[in-house]
């Protein structure tokens, strides 16, 4: 069965740090686009950040720009998200994501991890 679990998330006061990582089971995703969106309450799921297979390619949201950074291990089978100088507004439900390609629409991702809570304190 594939699973996709994302850790890490916590409660951060404003300006400090948090390392997300999904780590993945059931098959491998070294040749899968990677990606992660947020959903705050009462809004809809946000793009973040994707990579592509080869960890060569990179894509951020404007709001996130300088602040956050995706990366993987294809030999660990897990993506990571490192989110710097976190802001109030960062506060969401973070969730990784996979598919072929790169893409910043939620709806084209296939597989999806369960979320992980980030509470950002001002």
């Amino acid at each position: 069965q594939v699973q996709l679990v994302e850790s890490g998330g916590g409660l951060v006061q404003a300006g400090g740090s948090l390392r997300l990582s999904c780590a993945a089971s059931g098959r491998t995703f070294s040749s899968y686009a990677r990606a992660w969106f947020r959903q705050a309450p009462g809004k809809e799921r946000e793009f973040v950040a994707h990579i592509a297979w080869s960890g060569g390619s990179t894509y951020y949201t404007e709001s996130v720009k300088g602040r956050f950074t995706i990366s993987r291990d294809n030999a660990k089978n897990t993506v990571y998200l490192q989110m710097n100088s976190l802001k109030p507004e960062d506060t969401a439900v973070y969730y990784c994501a996979a598919r072929p390609q790169v893409s910043v629409h939620a709806a084209q991702y296939g597989y999806w991890g369960q979320g992980t809570q980030v509470t950002v304190s001002s």
